[in-house]
């Protein structure tokens, strides 16, 4: 291989890349429930979001954000770091209904720690499947999307009043 290297394109990143930060995306679909199907969003309450990640790792990865913008972990009041953990198991226990073998959940706490959005908090929960991790993953550096991302939506989203209650 050496010095070549192949290129996986993602243009429709770009505008996330080059898009001046006004705003904290994560606070604005807090703030506009109206807009919850085109925001993906799959349950609310008053203390936090769960939104299916526009860029996942695994067909079904979804995160759970807190509604008040806070980036740093050590400041989440203790009552709404339970509250975001009583809603991860029951995003876990989704995520198995839906077809997962494991789950992978994780905090990315600051831009060095690997938070893309570093000024807000969220909790990642990644689903995983038998064979998941393939020649393309492990040969190629490349990640296969192998799933329909709308269809999944749909589909959590009809499974999510069942684990996170009605809204």
């Amino acid at each position: 291989m050496g010095d070549r290297f192949d290129r996986l394109y993602a243009p429709w990143r770009r505008s996330y890349h080059t898009s001046p930060p006004t705003d904290c995306v994560f606070c604005g679909i807090v703030r506009t429930p109206e807009k919850d199907r085109e925001n993906w969003v799959l349950y609310r309450d008053e203390v936090a979001i769960v939104v299916m990640n526009l860029y996942p790792y695994n067909p079904g990865h979804f995160m759970i954000i807190p509604t008040r913008h806070e980036g740093e972990y050590e400041k989440l009041p203790p009552d709404e770091l339970c509250h975001i953990s009583h809603l991860s198991q029951k995003g876990v226990a989704l995520l198995k209904r839906w077809g997962a073998k494991g789950v992978n959940l994780g905090w990315n706490v600051g831009e060095v720690g690997g938070a893309g959005i570093p000024g807000h908090l969220h909790l990642h929960l990644v689903p995983r499947f038998p064979r998941d991790t393939n020649m393309m993953t492990t040969i190629f550096h490349t990640r296969v999307y192998s799933a329909d991302f709308d269809q999944i939506y749909r589909e959590l989203l009809q499974l999510a009043p069942h684990f996170f209650g009605k809204r």
